[in-house]
Parts: C-alpha cells; sequence; structure tokens
C-alpha cells in the first residue's frame, strides 16, 4: 500500500510543478571557472554560522593526550554537528554482497575496503571478474574520497601499513616500526628490496614525498585535513592548513627509515598508515605528467605504462565507463601469495545489469544487489550472499548555503527547526525493512553504534531523537512547522519545495522515493534529481545542491573520522559548513 501511495504522491507532485513552472530549489550561477554554485541566501548565512568554534574544537581533539577529555570534547563536536539538522542519519551501514562459492580468500574490514589479492579461485580459472560501481572519480590515492575507489587503491597501492583477513593493521611496506614513550613518534623502518611496479627502487623518500605532496594544498586533496596531526603543519595568515613543515617528517640518508613526529599522541595513526590518502606514489611519473593547470598530474587517469604502482596488481586496460583490466604486478613485495592473475572490473551503476551477469557466471563478485532481488536472495538462504560488518552511517545532507531557507522565509535558527522537522519525518524502519533488507540499524546519530572512543569504550552514549514511535514523530515534525509558520494545525501555509540529489544506484533512487512520501504525507514536494556518479560527487563537494544523498563508511575507528570532515576548509565538507555562499 506505501509504494501505491507513493506513485499516487509523485504523480500529484508532477502536475503540481508543471502547473506551477517546476520547484525553485535548485537555482545556479557560473563562477569565474564557468563552473555551477548554488545561488547564496539573502543573508549569506555561511559568515553568521561562526563555524569557526567547531573548527577550533576540532583542533583541540587533534591535540588533547588526555584520550577521556578528548572523547568529552568529541561529543562537543557531535552536539555541535547534530544541532544545525543539515546531517540527517538514517541508518548505520553493513556491506552485502555476492560471491561465487569458489572463489576464497576475498577479505574486508569495517570500513568497506575489499582486498583483493588473496583470492584463489577452484573454477579452473585464473582471473577474478567482478563489480564495485560505475566509473571511478580517482585513482590516485592522495584524491580519491570514495569507497570504491579506496577498493581500487588497496589492490594496486599499499602503505607502511595494511590490514589482514581478521581487520588488523599489520605492517605492509615497513617491515616493523618503533613508537616513543610519549607517543608523538613513528619511526617506520622499511622492508628490503621494494620496487615499484616499473621496477624503480621504492624507499621512505617515496613516502616523504608522497605525504607532503598529499598535505599541500594546491593540490586540493579532500583528505588533506588528516594531516594535520602531524607536527610543524604550516598554515595560512588566515589560520588555513596548507601543508607540512620541515618538523613534520623526517628520513634517513639511504632512506630505510621515515620517521613521523606527531602534534600530539594519535591512537589511529597506524590505521592511517593504512589508509589510501598515505600511500605512495612514483614521484617522477607524477611529475612529468604535472601542468600548471593539473599539478598532481594526469598520470592516474588512464592505463599504461604511466601508470606506477606499488601494490599488488598494476592497471591493465581501462575502456571508461565499461570495465577496468588489473594484472599481477611482478614487483609487488609478496607477489609469491597471489595466486590470481588478474582482476577484470565491470563498470557499472546498474545493479541489474551486474546480477545479470553474475547469474550467467560472467561475474564472480558483485558488490551491490537489486532490492527486487535481495529478498528473494535472503529468503532463500544462499549462501554466496554475504553481509559484512561496517562502521558508517547513510544519511541525508543540507546545504547550509542553499538559497531555499531564504525562499520560505527562513532566518537561521528557524531553518535549523526546519530540517528538525524533516529528520523527524523519515520512516527509517520502513526503509531498512523494504529497502535495505540486511538489518541495519536505525541511526540516531551521526557517528554509528560500535565505534571506538579512544578511551578503552563505546563512543556512542546518545541518541539525538528517538525512532520507536514514528506517529508520534511526525506529530512532533508538525508542531516544528508550526512553530516557523509553516504549518496552520492542518496543512502547509505555503508551498515547499526542494530537489534532491542523488547517484543512479537503484537502491539510493528507491530511498529517495521513500524519502519523498514521507515529506509528501505534510505537503512537502520533494522532487529527485539523478545524476551519474563523478558528476554527482563533484556536485556535492561544490554546494551544487539543496538536499542530497549522503553516507560514510570510516576510514580508521574513531570519532574524529566522522567529526574532522565538517572542518570548514575539508574536501569533504559537503554541507559548506562555515563557507561564505558562492
Amino acid at each position: 500500500m506505501k509504494k501505491v501511495i507513493a506513485l499516487l504522491m509523485a504523480l500529484a507532485m508532477v502536475l503540481s510543478l508543471a502547473a506551477c513552472g517546476g520547484s525553485s530549489a535548485k537555482s545556479t550561477t557560473d563562477t569565474a571557472d564557468g563552473s555551477a554554485a548554488a545561488s547564496a541566501p539573502a543573508d549569506g548565512w555561511g559568515s553568521q554560522l561562526h563555524w569557526d568554534e567547531y573548527d577550533a574544537l576540532i583542533t583541540e581533539i587533534r591535540t588533547t593526550a588526555d584520550t577521556a577529555k578528548r572523547a568529552e570534547l568529541m561529543h562537543q563536536a557531535e552536539d555541535m554537528l547534530m544541532d544545525t539538522w543539515c546531517v540527517l542519519p538514517i541508518y548505520y551501514y553493513n556491506d552485502p554482497y555476492m560471491l561465487k562459492d569458489y572463489a576464497t580468500g576475498m577479505f574486508s574490514n569495517v570500513f568497506g575496503m575489499k582486498y583483493f589479492y588473496n583470492v584463489v579461485l577452484a573454477n579452473g580459472k585464473n582471473e577474478f571478474n567482478l563489480n564495485l560501481s560505475s566509473e571511478p572519480a580517482h585513482l590516485d590515492p592522495a584524491l580519491n574520497s570514495s569507497v570504491d575507489g579506496g577498493c581500487l587503491a588497496v589492490n594496486s597501492f599499499e602503505g607502511l601499513m595494511t590490514y589482514d583477513k581478521d581487520g588488523k593493521v599489520i605492517p605492509g611496506q615497513a617491515e616493523s616500526y618503533e613508537v616513543s614513550e610519549d607517543g608523538t613518534t613513528y619511526t617506520f623502518t622499511m622492508r628490503d628490496g621494494l620496487k615499484w611496479s616499473n621496477g624503480d627502487e621504492l624507499t621512505a623518500k617515496d613516502f616523504e614525498y608522497s605525504w607532503r605532496r598529499a598535505a599541500d594544498v594546491t593540490n586540493a586533496a579532500d583528505y588533506s585535513y588528516l594531516y594535520e596531526v602531524f607536527a610543524d603543519c604550516q598554515y595560512d595568515a588566515d589560520g588555513n592548513f596548507t601543508g607540512l613543515g620541515e618538523g613534520s617528517v623526517e628520513v634517513s640518508e639511504d632512506g630505510k627509515t621515515i620517521t613521523a613526529h606527531l602534534a600530539s599522541a594519535c591512537p589511529y595513526f597506524l590505521d592511517l598508515c593504512a589508509f589510501p590518502a598515505l600511500f605512495p606514489v612514483h614521484q617522477g611519473t607524477v611529475e612529468a605528467t604535472a601542468t600548471a593547470d593539473v599539478p598532481t598530474g594526469t598520470w592516474a587517469n588512464d592505463a599504461g605504462d604511466a601508470f606506477v604502482c606499488n601494490g599488488a596488481y598494476i592497471l591493465e586496460a581501462w575502456n571508461h565507463d565499461t570495465d577496468m583490466t588489473y594484472v599481477k604486478n611482478p614487483n609487488y613485495r609478496d607477489a609469491g601469495n597471489v595466486t590470481v592473475d588478474k582482476l577484470n572490473f565491470m563498470l557499472t551503476a546498474n545493479d541489474t545489469s551486474s546480477f545479470t551477469a553474475y547469474n550467467a557466471g560472467d561475474l564472480d563478485m558483485i558488490d551491490s544487489i537489486p532490492n527486487d532481488e535481495l529478498g528473494k536472495i535472503l529468503a532463500e538462504n544462499n549462501p554466496e550472499l554475504h553481509i559484512a560488518d561496517n562502521l558508517g552511517t547513510y544519511y541525508v545532507g543540507f546545504n547550509y548555503n542553499s538559497k531555499m531557507y531564504a525562499e520560505l522565509g527562513l532566518d537561521e535558527e528557524q531553518a535549523k527547526v526546519f530540517r528538525h522537522a524533516l529528520c523527524l519525518l523519515v520512516d527509517r524502519q520502513y526503509i531498512i525493512d523494504n529497502i535495505g533488507q540486511t538489518g541495519q540499524q536505525a541511526a540516531t546519530s551521526f557517528v554509528p553504534a560500535g565505534c571506538a572512543d579512544g578511551n578503552g569504550g563505546e563512543f556512542k552514549n546518545k541518541d539525538y531523537y528517538t525512532t520507536e514511535d514514528y506517529d508520534a514523530n511526525v506529530e512532533e515534525a508538525k508542531s516544528l512547522l508550526e512553530s516557523i509558520g509553516l504549518w496552520d494545525g492542518s496543512q502547509l501555509t505555503k508551498t515547499v519545495a526542494f530537489e534532491y540529489l542523488v547517484n543512479e544506484s537503484e537502491g539510493n533512487v528507491k530511498i529517495a522515493e521513500a524519502l519523498q512520501q514521507d515529506f509528501a504525507q505534510v505537503g512537502i514536494e520533494m522532487s529527485i534529481q539523478t545524476e551519474e556518479w563523478n558528476v554527482f560527487l563533484d556536485d556535492r563537494k561544490n554546494g551544487n545542491f539543496d538536499v542530497a544523498r549522503e553516507g560514510w563508511l570510516m576510514d580508521y575507528n574513531d570519532p574524529i573520522n566522522m567529526l574532522e570532515m565538517w572542518t570548514t576548509n575539508s574536501g569533504n565538507n559537503d554541507c559548506q559548513f562555515g563557507r561564505a555562499a558562492k
């Protein structure tokens, strides 16, 4: 019945929008470089939010050695974030995928990374065929910020540390490491005989170059803020992080050891060293393809000799938007234990296409399953279905600078109340039961359940709202709307319409349709705009949206990972906190 009602409401919305000339939610203006940017609300809220208080709090967390105090500060940061109601959690992630029974040895961790280099095939073939997603945005590990790109990175590059099948961080390119008594100095000793895929020697100097490159603000890496855990960080006159100083990293003359000097003890630093943003890149290759317009180089845009890596597999062929082929890297430090010679990736966001190919035997593994098929697969207890644990949150993000608030006549505080009301209108359990279907947990906070607090306990200690009585939530939402003049006790007092931006994946679109129905029950008109994956990522990053589908899988098990992404200058600050409207 709920689906039928949703279709009728969607039809009514289409007719309504056609009659009034369409939704006014997304209006764009051209920027100097010709890209589209969201129009500003009349009041320019980006300067009113005073997000510098949040930025300062994150800096304090990074430099606080007292783990109990640090946990307390992180709770304060989540309180500040949730108080904006720009982040609307839906559920905590898990990871369903399908894998043929003749393929063993693949493993994943709670951060969503899948490792294929230990796969063993018992079907008589030596090629592993799989689908992760559509066209990747970046293969350069310093620039990537997506889970699918991360999966490609961990199979073609390797950091000083890596993960084993049990999710434990272990030495990778490093042979061993030592930590100072105060936890602020890490010295790594490199393995002997390390090489790049082109045969060049790989030393600690390559890591120093790569870390300084990823941290350098001129390269605009989304994850550059991760490097602010280092000592002697460099900042501009406005206090913006620009890179690492001389005292941040040092390398022995022979390139055998690399020492990281940290601003304070960092309980997750070894995990950072296993994360793609701290992976090495080949300096000669990068600089040979760098230009004034593209200082990061174009070396990772295509396959071939220019793609130099240090992991288990090398990118041999890339037919954009169609497929990718990776072949075994004979120079990988553990090549003797890599048993599959080739990885063949089908690039598509169409779950039905990949599922059909899987059933036909053309794919050995698929990372997403059509919603209409998932219920049947679960009912049959299909042994090829795997559900991996994850640490992360699926959520809806609101652009703080969206002009829709001014159009509705809302000031900054009223806009916050409006977003709070929308949060309460979401029927999370319906989404979990009918779309997610794999036992996800309804999210009542941004930092996910199960995340450690860095002080020996679990971080989550409160709910920012309840999900137990949905009808009561709807009534509270109406009261909130009434308090800001948008509800008169029985209906909206004016047209409320906005656009929801989502990528083309079937499950994400179905969630969008469920949200559309939830909001429509009080008369709010939400249109759905789907975009191809890379366009979608760019529009979110650049603030070219009003409301958007979001999700974040943790990069390491510490709440700071979910909190520091929202600092003003973070490349992952999609909600545009602290930024002047464009």
